[in-house]
């Protein structure tokens, strides 16, 4: 069957990732667009290392910082950059890049959201940029449209997407405040958003929490579609990020924090699902995988 093969991945900086054996997978891997995250470069750096693509980039606003691009075979039809309020600075991690999935229209979103740190000024730009990303996914998800946000969006939803979850109830990126967010982007449309989560041993006061905050937002669900959930079913990850540093990527002890969030007709589109996890620990060129899907038409 015909199809769009989609890949994610943040590259920790473009220029090492390069050097260090991107090509080995992306030669071998038949994407036809590649979304990238924390590119750190310049237009012309990833000119250099990808001829023959057409590329859409957009750079943070402190160089060296950030970055978002997506990479296509065929050129894009249209692409955006803005998100939030005018004050808002989302520069470098927020890109919409449209293009045509068969004969409808499809728009694919590269987004790098902060990785914030609690209780201090970093985490307060993750909030405003979580609410800037939920206006837009309304937006995008209007009148049964095809949209597809993609990227390093720095929050594991659930317990099953982060192997020591207890750990890191009070750090940034497991905190109950940002996994509502994401009970609203996945929750049924118009319905009121509660955790999901799910229930087990030492999970009720987790799904209690984001229940509250959710309910504190007055937030309805939008009706998205975490693709890599649904096709794993409930079973541990699969993890997109590893630290670089001790035994982590050995021992499997990751995050699952890339993603590839669907509205619901592109979910029913979606096959292939996978992390494309490096066989040995030499062998990665950064510390997130590429997220794999193919979409039908």
């Amino acid at each position: 069957m015909p199809h769009l093969r989609i890949a994610t991945v943040n590259v920790n900086g473009i220029r090492a990732a390069v050097r260090n054996g991107m090509h080995a997978w992306l030669d071998d891997a038949g994407v036809d667009v590649l979304t990238l995250q924390e590119v750190r470069a310049q237009d012309e750096h990833i000119e250099a290392s990808f001829p023959g693509w057409s590329i859409l980039h957009d750079e943070a606003t402190a160089k060296g910082r950030a970055g978002v691009a997506v990479l296509s075979r065929v050129p894009a039809l249209a692409s955006r950059t803005e998100l939030g309020p005018e004050d808002f600075d989302s520069k470098g991690r927020w890109l919409e890049a449209d293009f045509l999935l068969g004969d409808t229209p499809l728009t694919v979103v590269s987004a790098y959201v902060h990785s914030g740190e609690a209780d201090t000024p970093k985490q307060e730009e993750k909030w405003k940029f979580l609410d800037a990303m939920t206006a837009r996914m309304q937006e995008l998800s209007a009148d049964g449209a095809l949209a597809l946000v993609t990227g390093d969006l720095n929050v594991g939803h659930r317990p099953l997407d982060i192997l020591n979850w207890k750990g890191n109830v009070k750090k940034s990126g497991y905190l109950a405040r940002e996994r509502a967010y994401f009970d609203r982007f996945l929750g049924a449309a118009g319905e009121p958003a509660v955790g999901q989560e799910g229930i087990g041993r030492g999970m009720v006061g987790q799904l209690s929490d984001t229940r509250a905050y959710a309910a504190e937002g007055g937030g309805t669900g939008l009706g998205w579609v975490d693709v890599g959930r649904v096709a794993a079913g409930e079973v541990p990850g699969p993890y997109t990020w590893w630290t670089m540093r001790g035994q982590a990527f050995d021992n499997d002890a990751g995050w699952r924090i890339d993603y590839h969030l669907a509205t619901a007709p592109l979910a029913e589109r979606a096959t292939g699902y996978h992390v494309a996890r490096a066989a040995t620990y030499a062998e990665r060129w950064s510390d997130h995988t590429p997220v794999v899907v193919d979409y039908t038409y």
